[in-house]
């Protein structure tokens, strides 16, 4: 059973379906039927949170279903949570932080 989906080949973060676990190895199912992905979760990261497929540097842009959705505040690391406290959303225009 995967633990996340990548919605396009494009895309350099997943989306969990299922809450994972610091130090979990998960698997991701492309939606096309492209294959799978493993990586190592670098934090507790919940049902609906994206994580980093790729190693995203300070200013590049972070991308789902294809299109870019937000620039990086800061380098993201493959299996790190991709959220606000990393990511500037392009949608909303704000950096939020907690």
């Amino acid at each position: 059973m995967p633990h996340f989906l990548i919605h396009d080949k494009k895309d350099n973060v997943g989306v969990l379906i299922v809450d994972v676990k610091r130090g979990q190895e998960i698997v991701g199912v492309y939606l096309e039927g492209q294959g799978e992905v493993k990586v190592t979760a670098l934090n507790d990261i919940p049902l609906g949170h994206k994580i980093a497929l790729e190693y995203i540097r300070e200013g590049e842009k972070a991308v789902k279903y294809g299109r870019p959705i937000g620039i990086a505040i800061k380098d993201i690391k493959i299996g790190e949570h991709v959220h606000v406290h990393n990511l500037k959303s392009l949608r909303w225009g704000s950096l939020s932080r907690r």
